[in-house]
């Protein structure tokens, strides 16, 4: 028994000792990296102090400090930055869908401005800016250099105002300039409209408006086509959707989820992660869904085609997405100002990481350019078959109400076919769509 009892103190006292001599190097350790951060930040004092008496000009000191802070940021990652109170304010303002500009999302890439898409019914859609092309120059004025803020701010200006941006884009061998005239950008979060019995949804940014739209939209178009059960199913069209507000990519995919895990995101801290789950409800009640993508779908877009992919609730077509899967969270400073400061990553409900990987499509499909159509050309010879033939019997067994559909359907195929020109991504999910439904109801 006293044998037991020294050796158990025995164990106590060698775990005390071994502690002892684990914790002081580790003590020492952190008293060094402390010393070390000291004398960077007497440093950046000396360097200011520096700055402020010897430069050739006097220079302002706010600015010189914000820049100091900027540079800070933007070394971290291209998305991580402080805001100034007058973009905070913008930014607030953009969140609610209205705000002034080009109409483009843009992003930084070793050191040059990446346009991620163009805006919906904007400047610089009209005027042909593209997702993945590269800013080079405002008004004759390089960006190179310039951090994000500083490029946006030169290309923000008055309404009505004209500007010429430099593109270098890929495939064309010289840079070339875009004339743009600002105007207010109001961004209509979601347009819908039927093609034939299909519902087309477009989400264009993910802002407070996103999904009331969507619940709108969604309710007159089966209110018009008499009913769900009339309806092919949904086409989400997310294509050059550069992202928004989280809460908003949750609500949309939950509309069309009934369970499961939506998206969960990931901090440096295990513990500050957070997982938002589907609650019960499906707004078109299993019906097939094709959700549509490309480079310029960003952030939130890639959180809902990943949801959706991963629950097989939808089939993702179009092009690989622009795999921006980093959260920013915005912290209010002192000064009426703000940071933006990525505190962590995006991950699908089978644990895929967006980042820098985006999300692939299950049907590759790229878009391709309308075609000139000559009419005549297509018109072709007469086409012959058996109703063609002189003295045919004709078919007599087909009812009225049954030629009246047999047309429709006809005419839908036609109006497809059409489309197929005009956006042939959107033409082949609608096929797709239409394909399911001629198999017939999902068995359960």
């Amino acid at each position: 028994m006293n044998k037991l009892i020294i050796a158990a103190i025995g164990g106590i006292a060698g775990g005390v000792l071994l502690s002892t001599q684990v914790a002081g190097p580790l003590i020492a350790q952190e008293d060094r990296a402390n010393a070390s951060v000291y004398e960077q930040l007497d440093l950046f004092g000396d360097i200011f102090e520096r700055i402020r008496a010897n430069y050739v000009e006097e220079v302002d000191e706010a600015a010189l400090i914000e820049a100091a802070i900027n540079g800070m940021l933007t070394s971290l990652d291209p998305h991580s930055s402080y805001l100034p109170p007058s973009d905070f304010d913008d930014m607030q303002v953009q969140t609610r869908g209205e705000f002034g500009g080009l109409g483009i999302e843009v992003t930084q890439e070793d050191g040059f401005v990446r346009v991620i898409t163009p805006m919906d019914d904007t400047p610089a859609m009209a005027a042909g800016v593209e997702a993945g092309d590269f800013i080079t120059h405002v008004d004759g004025e390089a960006l190179l250099g310039l951090t994000l803020e500083q490029a946006v701010d030169m290309m923000r200006g008055p309404v009505g105002s004209e500007i010429v941006i430099t593109i270098v884009r890929e495939g064309v061998d010289q840079p070339f300039d875009i004339t743009i005239v600002r105007d207010r950008i109001r961004l209509t979060a979601v347009r819908y409209r039927l093609e034939g019995n299909t519902a087309v949804l477009r989400i264009s940014t993910f802002n407070d408006q996103t999904f009331p739209n969507l619940q709108e939209g969604l309710a007159e178009m089966i209110e018009e086509v008499g009913g769900l059960d009339n309806l092919n199913g949904v086409v989400l069209d997310l294509r050059n959707n550069p992202g928004g507000l989280l809460n908003q990519a949750i609500r949309v995919s939950d509309a069309f989820l009934d369970q499961g895990e939506i998206v969960s995101t990931r901090g440096r801290d295990p513990a500050d992660g957070d997982r938002y789950n589907a609650t019960p409800g499906d707004l078109i009640e299993g019906l097939p869904l094709v959700v549509l993508v490309n480079g310029g779908s960003a952030s939130a877009s890639e959180i809902v085609a990943g949801a959706l992919q991963d629950h097989r609730r939808a089939v993702v077509v179009g092009t690989n997405t622009f795999g921006k899967g980093s959260v920013q969270s915005i912290m209010p400073l002192a000064g009426d100002g703000a940071m933006r400061l990525t505190t962590s990553l995006y991950y699908t409900p089978s644990g895929r990481s967006i980042q820098a990987l985006g999300i692939a499509p299950d049907i590759l499909v790229e878009q391709r350019d309308p075609v000139e159509v000559d009419e005549e050309a297509e018109a072709g010879p007469a086409r012959r078959n058996e109703a063609s033939l002189r003295g045919a019997i004709q078919n007599s067994t087909l009812t009225e109400d049954e030629r009246r559909q047999l047309e429709e359907e006809q005419a839908i195929a036609e109006a497809t076919a059409t489309l197929r020109n005009e956006d042939y991504q959107l033409a082949y999910a609608i096929d797709i769509l239409t394909g399911l439904n001629a198999l017939g109801p999902r068995g359960n």
